[in-house]
């Protein structure tokens, strides 16, 4: 299965929060053998979010949402959820006791009687309106959950919750697949060579090679080796090395230079 990620919020397209989930997840996923097919940002737009989340829901892939799951006017994504899917959006149980107990908890951390009828209290359990039908993600942190649609997974915008959440999700539900996606690596810096040169060349070396797939980084600047390309192959299978033989050799025949060899 593929391993996708949405990341909701204005603040992240305007530039007023720096995202810090892309970067993170894609380090869980490395730990565990797995890799990010895909992600994609999308602001506090109704139409938007509700589009991403309907080809997220009928893609088939692993998706981890982040933000846009409180209570507040501009936290759009359970509602967007739900219309996604077809389905009302229901007070969940388990949910709405998780809430009044961190209310609870507030209330005696604050000397005040909890009253859960109180306004602000009442708007809270908006917090665990979720579509019809949904399992709940622990939340280690405060308690207040997120929720899951079969293989699509929400939770909150701050990393101090949403982390442990996927990283549970990913210890628990899909340790099965732990491995599944962890690939061997091989590259060289070539000197003297332009992309279109090598082009052929990386053609075949993918025909030949069954489940390798090659690579190709240019830099123009680089701060130790100048202008050069990276080159390489990876894959899973016994023939990573043949593969980058014939890369290596190729490279020469056509007249590039080989500089440091990388294995990843």
């Amino acid at each position: 299965m593929n391993i996708g990620l949405i990341i909701v919020g204005d603040e992240i397209l305007s530039g007023k929060r720096q995202d810090k989930h892309l970067a993170k997840v894609i380090e869980l996923l490395s730990a565990r053998g797995l890799a990010l097919a895909w992600a994609r940002y999308v602001g506090d737009d109704r139409f938007l979010i509700t589009q991403a989340l309907r080809e997220a829901f009928a893609g088939g892939d692993i998706v981890f949402s982040c933000g846009g799951i409180g209570a507040t006017p501009d936290d759009h994504t359970r509602q967007c959820a739900a219309a996604a899917l077809g389905v009302a959006l229901e007070l969940h149980p388990e949910a709405r006791k998780l809430i009044l107990e961190r209310m609870r908890e507030i209330a005696q951390e604050q000397g005040q009687a909890f009253d859960p009828e109180r306004e602000d209290n009442r708007q809270r359990l908006n917090m665990g309106m979720f579509p019809a039908g949904a399992r709940l993600i622990a939340n280690p942190y405060n308690r207040i959950p997120g929720f899951s649609v079969g293989d699509v997974h929400f939770v909150p915008g701050f990393p101090v919750m949403a982390w442990p959440m996927i990283e549970s999700l990913l210890d628990g539900r899909y340790a099965a697949l732990h491995g599944s996606a962890r690939l061997a690596e091989r590259s060289v810096i070539v000197f003297g060579s332009m992309e279109g040169t090598l082009t052929p060349l990386m053609e075949r070396i993918e025909r030949e090679f069954t489940g390798i797939r090659v690579f190709s980084l240019p830099s123009v600047d680089h701060p130790q080796y100048g202008r050069h390309i990276e080159l390489g192959v990876k894959g899973r299978n016994g023939d990573i090395e043949k593969a980058f033989e014939s890369l290596r050799d190729g490279v020469l025949a056509l007249g590039g230079q080989i500089g440091p060899e990388m294995v990843r």
